[in-house]
Protein backbone atom coordinates (compact mmCIF):
# COMPACT_ATOMS: atom_id res chain seq x y z
CA UNK A 1 0.00 0.00 0.00
CA UNK A 2 3.12 1.92 0.90
CA UNK A 3 4.30 1.31 -2.24
CA UNK A 4 1.47 2.02 -4.29
CA UNK A 5 1.22 4.90 -2.09
CA UNK A 6 4.36 6.12 -2.71
CA UNK A 7 4.04 5.41 -6.94
CA UNK A 8 0.10 7.23 -7.04
CA UNK A 9 1.78 10.71 -5.26
CA UNK A 10 4.18 11.76 -7.92
CA UNK A 11 1.26 11.03 -10.71
CA UNK A 12 -1.24 12.99 -8.38
CA UNK A 13 1.47 15.77 -7.68
CA UNK A 14 1.27 15.90 -11.39
CA UNK A 15 -2.11 16.30 -11.96
CA UNK A 16 -2.97 18.31 -9.62
CA UNK A 17 -0.46 20.65 -11.17
CA UNK A 18 -1.36 19.70 -14.76
CA UNK A 19 -4.98 20.94 -13.48
CA UNK A 20 -3.46 24.27 -12.21
CA UNK A 21 -2.07 24.86 -15.53
CA UNK A 22 -5.17 24.07 -17.36
CA UNK A 23 -6.99 26.74 -14.77
CA UNK A 24 -4.31 29.19 -15.05
CA UNK A 25 -4.11 28.70 -18.76
CA UNK A 26 -7.76 28.66 -19.06
CA UNK A 27 -8.21 32.09 -17.16
CA UNK A 28 -5.56 33.68 -19.23
CA UNK A 29 -6.91 32.87 -22.31
CA UNK A 30 -10.07 34.41 -20.78
CA UNK A 31 -8.40 37.51 -19.98
CA UNK A 32 -7.11 37.57 -23.93
CA UNK A 33 -10.37 37.28 -25.25
CA UNK A 34 -11.44 39.49 -22.91
CA UNK A 35 -8.52 41.67 -23.65
CA UNK A 36 -9.24 41.13 -27.45
CA UNK A 37 -12.79 42.29 -26.91
CA UNK A 38 -12.29 45.37 -25.27
CA UNK A 39 -10.03 46.55 -27.95
CA UNK A 40 -12.42 45.23 -30.19
CA UNK A 41 -14.82 47.62 -28.47
CA UNK A 42 -12.19 50.36 -28.26
CA UNK A 43 -11.83 50.33 -31.47
CA UNK A 44 -15.38 50.48 -32.64
CA UNK A 45 -15.87 53.26 -30.47
CA UNK A 46 -13.21 55.16 -31.42
CA UNK A 47 -14.64 54.12 -35.34
CA UNK A 48 -17.99 55.70 -34.06
CA UNK A 49 -16.46 58.76 -32.78
CA UNK A 50 -14.37 59.22 -36.04
CA UNK A 51 -17.93 58.56 -38.24
CA UNK A 52 -19.52 60.95 -35.93
CA UNK A 53 -16.76 63.45 -36.60
CA UNK A 54 -16.85 62.82 -39.95
CA UNK A 55 -20.54 63.53 -41.00
CA UNK A 56 -20.63 66.70 -37.88
CA UNK A 57 -18.11 68.23 -40.65
CA UNK A 58 -19.70 67.06 -43.54
CA UNK A 59 -23.12 68.83 -41.63
CA UNK A 60 -21.14 71.81 -41.41
CA UNK A 61 -19.71 71.96 -44.74
CA UNK A 62 -23.09 71.34 -46.18
CA UNK A 63 -24.18 74.05 -44.22
CA UNK A 64 -21.77 76.33 -44.85
CA UNK A 65 -22.74 75.65 -48.84
CA UNK A 66 -26.22 76.54 -48.43
CA UNK A 67 -25.57 79.57 -46.50
CA UNK A 68 -22.98 80.31 -49.60
CA UNK A 69 -25.53 79.60 -52.11
CA UNK A 70 -28.37 81.86 -49.83
CA UNK A 71 -25.96 84.60 -50.19
CA UNK A 72 -25.05 84.09 -53.28
CA UNK A 73 -28.89 84.37 -54.37
CA UNK A 74 -29.29 87.21 -52.46
CA UNK A 75 -26.58 89.22 -53.94
CA UNK A 76 -27.58 88.14 -57.83
CA UNK A 77 -31.00 89.44 -56.56
CA UNK A 78 -29.78 92.61 -55.55
CA UNK A 79 -28.03 93.35 -58.99
CA UNK A 80 -30.67 92.40 -60.66
CA UNK A 81 -32.67 95.24 -58.78
CA UNK A 82 -30.55 97.32 -59.22
CA UNK A 83 -29.98 96.61 -63.29
CA UNK A 84 -33.63 96.79 -63.22
CA UNK A 85 -33.39 100.41 -61.19
CA UNK A 86 -30.78 101.60 -63.87
CA UNK A 87 -32.53 100.84 -66.67
CA UNK A 88 -35.97 102.15 -65.28
CA UNK A 89 -33.97 105.19 -64.41
CA UNK A 90 -32.77 105.32 -68.14
CA UNK A 91 -36.48 104.72 -69.70
CA UNK A 92 -37.67 107.10 -67.97
CA UNK A 93 -37.28 110.78 -68.96
CA UNK A 94 -35.33 113.31 -66.64
CA UNK A 95 -36.82 115.58 -64.46
CA UNK A 96 -37.27 118.51 -66.50
CA UNK A 97 -35.16 121.63 -64.34
CA UNK A 98 -37.09 123.64 -62.23
CA UNK A 99 -38.21 127.25 -64.18
CA UNK A 100 -35.83 130.04 -63.51
CA UNK A 101 -37.25 132.73 -62.08
CA UNK A 102 -37.00 136.02 -64.80
CA UNK A 103 -35.34 139.03 -63.77
CA UNK A 104 -36.92 142.51 -63.75
CA UNK A 105 -35.82 143.19 -66.95
CA UNK A 106 -36.16 139.54 -68.78
CA UNK A 107 -39.60 140.57 -68.13
CA UNK A 108 -39.83 143.92 -69.43
CA UNK A 109 -38.17 142.54 -72.25
CA UNK A 110 -40.38 139.87 -72.52
CA UNK A 111 -43.34 142.21 -72.36
CA UNK A 112 -41.59 144.90 -75.09
CA UNK A 113 -41.39 142.76 -77.80
CA UNK A 114 -44.63 141.07 -77.15
CA UNK A 115 -46.21 144.69 -78.30
CA UNK A 116 -44.12 144.21 -81.20
CA UNK A 117 -46.99 144.80 -83.68
CA UNK A 118 -48.40 147.86 -81.89
CA UNK A 119 -45.33 149.58 -81.86
CA UNK A 120 -44.87 148.93 -85.78
CA UNK A 121 -48.16 150.37 -86.49
CA UNK A 122 -48.01 153.42 -84.09
CA UNK A 123 -44.46 154.15 -86.17
CA UNK A 124 -46.29 153.62 -89.11
CA UNK A 125 -48.90 156.16 -87.92
CA UNK A 126 -46.02 158.69 -87.47
CA UNK A 127 -44.16 158.20 -90.65
CA UNK A 128 -47.46 159.11 -92.28
CA UNK A 129 -48.69 162.52 -89.63
CA UNK A 130 -44.90 163.81 -88.88
CA UNK A 131 -42.84 162.32 -91.49
CA UNK A 132 -40.24 165.05 -90.06
CA UNK A 133 -39.95 162.87 -87.17
CA UNK A 134 -37.43 160.24 -89.04
CA UNK A 135 -35.71 162.76 -91.48
CA UNK A 136 -32.41 162.14 -89.70
CA UNK A 137 -32.70 158.72 -91.42
CA UNK A 138 -30.22 158.34 -94.62
CA UNK A 139 -28.72 156.03 -96.34
CA UNK A 140 -26.09 155.37 -94.42
CA UNK A 141 -28.74 154.89 -91.10
CA UNK A 142 -30.60 152.32 -93.14
CA UNK A 143 -27.39 150.63 -93.12
CA UNK A 144 -26.57 151.18 -89.41
CA UNK A 145 -29.78 150.04 -88.38
CA UNK A 146 -30.29 146.75 -90.56
CA UNK A 147 -26.92 145.87 -89.02
CA UNK A 148 -27.23 146.74 -86.16
CA UNK A 149 -30.74 144.47 -86.18
CA UNK A 150 -28.42 141.53 -87.69
CA UNK A 151 -25.79 142.14 -84.58
CA UNK A 152 -28.56 141.24 -81.92
CA UNK A 153 -29.57 138.53 -83.64
CA UNK A 154 -25.95 137.05 -84.06
CA UNK A 155 -24.80 137.21 -80.43
CA UNK A 156 -27.56 134.67 -80.14
CA UNK A 157 -26.42 131.88 -82.52
CA UNK A 158 -23.34 129.29 -82.25
CA UNK A 159 -21.62 127.82 -85.09
CA UNK A 160 -22.82 124.69 -83.88
CA UNK A 161 -26.34 126.42 -85.06
CA UNK A 162 -24.99 127.04 -88.75
CA UNK A 163 -23.59 123.23 -89.02
CA UNK A 164 -27.00 121.99 -88.20
CA UNK A 165 -28.79 123.85 -90.61
CA UNK A 166 -26.21 123.10 -93.44
CA UNK A 167 -27.45 119.54 -92.83
CA UNK A 168 -30.94 119.90 -94.40
CA UNK A 169 -30.51 122.34 -97.99
CA UNK A 170 -33.60 121.01 -99.09
CA UNK A 171 -35.32 123.20 -96.24
CA UNK A 172 -33.22 126.50 -97.47
CA UNK A 173 -34.17 125.18 -101.15
CA UNK A 174 -37.76 125.17 -100.58
CA UNK A 175 -37.71 128.85 -99.02
CA UNK A 176 -35.70 129.97 -102.02
CA UNK A 177 -38.45 128.85 -104.46
CA UNK A 178 -41.64 130.31 -102.18
CA UNK A 179 -39.57 133.50 -102.42
CA UNK A 180 -39.03 134.10 -106.18
CA UNK A 181 -41.73 131.57 -107.48
CA UNK A 182 -44.89 131.61 -105.05
CA UNK A 183 -44.95 134.93 -104.08
CA UNK A 184 -45.10 136.74 -107.30
CA UNK A 185 -47.14 134.62 -108.87
CA UNK A 186 -49.30 135.15 -105.65
CA UNK A 187 -48.87 139.11 -106.18
CA UNK A 188 -49.96 139.14 -109.30
CA UNK A 189 -53.13 136.88 -108.81
CA UNK A 190 -53.93 139.58 -105.65
CA UNK A 191 -53.29 142.78 -107.87
CA UNK A 192 -55.67 141.70 -110.35
CA UNK A 193 -58.38 140.31 -108.02
CA UNK A 194 -57.86 144.20 -106.06
CA UNK A 195 -58.35 145.50 -109.82
CA UNK A 196 -55.44 147.39 -109.02
CA UNK A 197 -53.95 149.49 -111.54
CA UNK A 198 -50.89 149.52 -114.00
CA UNK A 199 -48.39 151.07 -111.94
CA UNK A 200 -49.53 149.99 -108.55
CA UNK A 201 -49.63 146.14 -110.11
CA UNK A 202 -46.59 146.43 -111.04
CA UNK A 203 -44.87 147.58 -108.09
CA UNK A 204 -46.27 145.24 -106.36
CA UNK A 205 -45.22 142.15 -108.67
CA UNK A 206 -41.94 143.99 -107.72
CA UNK A 207 -42.27 143.58 -103.87
CA UNK A 208 -43.25 139.80 -104.60
CA UNK A 209 -39.67 139.58 -106.12
CA UNK A 210 -37.52 140.94 -104.07
CA UNK A 211 -35.30 139.20 -101.35
CA UNK A 212 -36.57 137.98 -97.66
CA UNK A 213 -36.14 141.26 -95.24
CA UNK A 214 -33.96 141.21 -92.28
CA UNK A 215 -36.31 141.87 -89.76
CA UNK A 216 -37.41 138.74 -90.77
CA UNK A 217 -34.74 137.38 -88.04
CA UNK A 218 -35.86 139.13 -85.23
CA UNK A 219 -39.52 137.47 -86.39
CA UNK A 220 -38.28 133.95 -86.24
CA UNK A 221 -36.25 134.77 -82.97
CA UNK A 222 -39.37 136.28 -80.95
CA UNK A 223 -41.05 133.40 -82.95
CA UNK A 224 -39.22 130.29 -81.12
CA UNK A 225 -38.01 129.55 -84.44
CA UNK A 226 -34.76 128.93 -85.94
CA UNK A 227 -32.66 131.70 -86.07
CA UNK A 228 -29.75 130.27 -87.99
CA UNK A 229 -31.92 129.04 -90.50
CA UNK A 230 -33.69 132.12 -91.08
CA UNK A 231 -30.62 133.98 -91.68
CA UNK A 232 -29.40 131.91 -93.87
CA UNK A 233 -32.54 131.64 -96.00
CA UNK A 234 -32.40 135.85 -95.75
CA UNK A 235 -29.11 135.46 -96.81
CA UNK A 236 -29.37 133.05 -99.74
CA UNK A 237 -32.61 134.63 -101.22
CA UNK A 238 -30.73 137.73 -100.77
CA UNK A 239 -27.57 137.19 -103.43
CA UNK A 240 -30.60 135.11 -104.96
CA UNK A 241 -32.23 138.56 -105.90
CA UNK A 242 -28.83 139.79 -107.72
CA UNK A 243 -30.01 137.51 -111.11
CA UNK A 244 -34.07 136.31 -110.01
CA UNK A 245 -35.11 139.81 -109.07
CA UNK A 246 -33.97 140.93 -112.72
CA UNK A 247 -35.40 137.83 -114.61
CA UNK A 248 -38.69 138.06 -113.08
CA UNK A 249 -39.59 141.50 -113.74
CA UNK A 250 -38.19 141.42 -116.98
CA UNK A 251 -40.99 138.23 -117.22
CA UNK A 252 -43.52 139.78 -115.58
CA UNK A 253 -43.67 143.39 -116.33
CA UNK A 254 -41.63 143.68 -119.65
CA UNK A 255 -39.07 145.78 -118.01
CA UNK A 256 -35.08 145.40 -117.54
CA UNK A 257 -34.69 146.48 -113.64
CA UNK A 258 -31.15 146.81 -113.83
CA UNK A 259 -29.66 145.28 -110.56
CA UNK A 260 -26.18 146.72 -109.03
CA UNK A 261 -24.83 143.16 -108.39
CA UNK A 262 -21.42 144.08 -107.02
CA UNK A 263 -23.72 146.92 -104.55
CA UNK A 264 -26.07 144.05 -103.77
CA UNK A 265 -23.17 142.05 -102.46
CA UNK A 266 -20.99 144.47 -100.87
CA UNK A 267 -24.46 145.42 -98.73
CA UNK A 268 -25.48 141.71 -98.19
CA UNK A 269 -22.11 141.68 -96.76
CA UNK A 270 -22.00 144.92 -94.62
CA UNK A 271 -25.80 144.17 -93.43
CA UNK A 272 -26.45 140.77 -93.06
CA UNK A 273 -22.85 138.45 -92.90
CA UNK A 274 -20.57 141.09 -91.32
CA UNK A 275 -22.96 141.65 -88.29
CA UNK A 276 -23.66 137.81 -88.01
CA UNK A 277 -19.90 136.76 -87.97
CA UNK A 278 -19.63 139.27 -85.40
CA UNK A 279 -21.81 138.15 -83.13
CA UNK A 280 -20.85 134.36 -83.91
CA UNK A 281 -17.40 135.02 -82.71
CA UNK A 282 -18.20 137.00 -79.43
CA UNK A 283 -20.71 133.90 -78.61
CA UNK A 284 -17.80 131.35 -78.79
CA UNK A 285 -15.08 133.84 -77.00
CA UNK A 286 -17.23 136.32 -74.31
CA UNK A 287 -20.51 133.78 -74.10
CA UNK A 288 -20.77 134.80 -70.62
CA UNK A 289 -20.60 138.43 -71.74
CA UNK A 290 -23.32 137.42 -75.05
CA UNK A 291 -25.53 135.79 -72.30
CA UNK A 292 -25.55 138.91 -70.27
CA UNK A 293 -26.94 141.09 -72.92
CA UNK A 294 -28.83 138.61 -74.83
CA UNK A 295 -32.33 140.19 -72.81
CA UNK A 296 -31.82 143.13 -74.41
CA UNK A 297 -31.48 142.24 -78.17
CA UNK A 298 -35.28 141.52 -78.32
CA UNK A 299 -35.58 145.39 -77.67
CA UNK A 300 -32.58 146.53 -79.95
CA UNK A 301 -34.23 144.59 -83.17
CA UNK A 302 -37.45 146.06 -82.11
CA UNK A 303 -36.43 149.33 -81.81
CA UNK A 304 -34.31 149.20 -85.75
CA UNK A 305 -37.26 147.61 -87.07
CA UNK A 306 -39.97 150.30 -86.06
CA UNK A 307 -37.37 152.69 -86.87
CA UNK A 308 -36.78 151.45 -90.79
CA UNK A 309 -40.37 151.03 -91.10
CA UNK A 310 -41.31 154.86 -90.27
CA UNK A 311 -38.46 156.26 -92.10
CA UNK A 312 -39.26 154.14 -95.09
CA UNK A 313 -43.08 155.05 -94.86
CA UNK A 314 -42.47 159.23 -93.80
CA UNK A 315 -40.55 158.81 -97.39
CA UNK A 316 -43.92 158.56 -99.28
CA UNK A 317 -46.61 159.62 -97.32
CA UNK A 318 -49.03 161.38 -99.22
CA UNK A 319 -49.12 159.06 -101.97
CA UNK A 320 -49.82 156.02 -99.34
CA UNK A 321 -52.76 157.72 -98.10
CA UNK A 322 -54.06 158.77 -101.84
CA UNK A 323 -53.75 154.94 -102.70
CA UNK A 324 -56.87 154.09 -101.18
CA UNK A 325 -58.09 150.62 -99.51
CA UNK A 326 -57.14 148.40 -102.63
CA UNK A 327 -53.91 148.60 -102.48
CA UNK A 328 -53.98 148.16 -98.59
CA UNK A 329 -55.68 145.15 -98.73
CA UNK A 330 -53.77 143.50 -101.56
CA UNK A 331 -50.35 144.46 -100.00
CA UNK A 332 -52.25 142.89 -96.63
CA UNK A 333 -53.10 139.71 -98.57
CA UNK A 334 -49.69 139.12 -99.83
CA UNK A 335 -47.93 138.81 -96.78
CA UNK A 336 -50.65 136.89 -94.95
CA UNK A 337 -51.19 134.54 -98.13
CA UNK A 338 -47.30 133.77 -97.66
CA UNK A 339 -47.06 133.26 -94.57
CA UNK A 340 -49.96 131.47 -94.38
CA UNK A 341 -48.76 128.92 -97.57
CA UNK A 342 -44.95 129.24 -95.83
CA UNK A 343 -46.14 127.39 -92.79
CA UNK A 344 -48.94 124.22 -94.46
CA UNK A 345 -46.42 123.49 -96.70
CA UNK A 346 -43.96 122.82 -94.38
CA UNK A 347 -45.81 120.58 -92.45
CA UNK A 348 -47.44 119.07 -95.61
CA UNK A 349 -43.93 118.05 -96.21
CA UNK A 350 -43.68 116.86 -92.45
CA UNK A 351 -41.03 119.61 -91.24
CA UNK A 352 -41.03 120.12 -87.54
CA UNK A 353 -42.72 123.08 -85.84
CA UNK A 354 -39.53 124.98 -85.86
CA UNK A 355 -38.93 124.91 -88.90
CA UNK A 356 -43.09 125.28 -90.19
CA UNK A 357 -42.79 128.56 -88.30
CA UNK A 358 -39.54 129.76 -89.85
CA UNK A 359 -40.07 129.14 -93.28
CA UNK A 360 -43.40 130.74 -92.70
CA UNK A 361 -41.57 133.65 -91.32
CA UNK A 362 -39.21 133.89 -94.23
CA UNK A 363 -41.98 133.76 -97.18
CA UNK A 364 -44.13 136.76 -95.33
CA UNK A 365 -41.38 138.95 -94.88
CA UNK A 366 -39.67 140.79 -97.45
CA UNK A 367 -36.86 143.63 -97.97
CA UNK A 368 -39.49 146.01 -98.76
CA UNK A 369 -37.26 148.79 -98.47
CA UNK A 370 -34.83 147.61 -101.14
CA UNK A 371 -38.04 147.15 -103.58
CA UNK A 372 -38.46 150.83 -102.90
CA UNK A 373 -34.99 151.82 -103.79
CA UNK A 374 -35.53 149.24 -106.78
CA UNK A 375 -38.65 151.16 -107.87
CA UNK A 376 -37.44 154.30 -106.86
CA UNK A 377 -33.95 153.97 -109.68
CA UNK A 378 -35.45 152.07 -112.61
CA UNK A 379 -39.32 152.59 -112.86
CA UNK A 380 -39.95 156.43 -114.55
CA UNK A 381 -43.81 155.97 -113.13
CA UNK A 382 -43.76 157.37 -109.08
CA UNK A 383 -46.65 154.99 -108.37
CA UNK A 384 -44.42 151.82 -108.79
CA UNK A 385 -42.89 152.95 -105.44
CA UNK A 386 -45.97 153.29 -103.77
CA UNK A 387 -46.61 149.32 -102.82
CA UNK A 388 -43.07 149.02 -101.66
CA UNK A 389 -43.60 151.74 -98.85
CA UNK A 390 -47.05 150.44 -98.21
CA UNK A 391 -45.43 146.47 -97.85
CA UNK A 392 -43.05 147.97 -95.41
CA UNK A 393 -45.78 148.41 -92.48
CA UNK A 394 -47.85 145.06 -93.32
CA UNK A 395 -44.80 142.95 -93.91
CA UNK A 396 -43.52 144.22 -90.21
CA UNK A 397 -46.90 143.99 -88.76
CA UNK A 398 -47.91 140.69 -90.00
CA UNK A 399 -44.39 139.44 -89.10
CA UNK A 400 -44.56 140.51 -86.04
CA UNK A 401 -47.75 139.06 -85.62
CA UNK A 402 -46.98 135.74 -86.21
CA UNK A 403 -43.96 135.71 -83.97
CA UNK A 404 -45.55 136.96 -80.91
CA UNK A 405 -48.63 134.65 -81.70
CA UNK A 406 -46.16 131.84 -81.86
CA UNK A 407 -44.40 132.91 -78.57
CA UNK A 408 -47.02 132.65 -76.51
CA UNK A 409 -47.35 128.64 -77.87
CA UNK A 410 -44.58 126.26 -76.44
CA UNK A 411 -42.97 124.24 -79.60
CA UNK A 412 -43.49 120.52 -79.06
CA UNK A 413 -40.07 118.45 -79.06
CA UNK A 414 -38.95 116.38 -81.79
CA UNK A 415 -40.00 112.80 -80.12
CA UNK A 416 -43.60 114.13 -79.09
CA UNK A 417 -44.36 115.37 -82.88
CA UNK A 418 -43.08 112.40 -84.38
Amino acid sequence: MSILAACTAPVAIVGAGASVLRRTSSTSLRGVHLSSVQHRANDGRRTMVASSAVGIALGAVRGADRTLMVKLKAVTARRASVVTLASADAAAPAPSPAPVEKTAFQKFSSAFSTLFPVWTVMSAVVGIKAPATFSFMQANMFTLCLATLMLSMGITLTLDDFKRVFSKPDVVGIGFLACYVMMPVTAMLVGNMMGLSGPLLAGLILVGSINGGQASNLCAYIARGDVALSVLMTTATTIGCIFMTPLICKFCLGAIVDVDAIGMAISTIQVVLMPIVLGVTLNKYVPKACRAVEPACPIIGVLMTIILVGASVATCAEPILNAGLKLQVAAFLLHAIGGAAGYWVMRALGYDETVCRTTAIETSMKSSAFGFLLATLHFPEFLVRVPSAVSVVWMAVMGSSMAVFWRMIPVKKDSETA
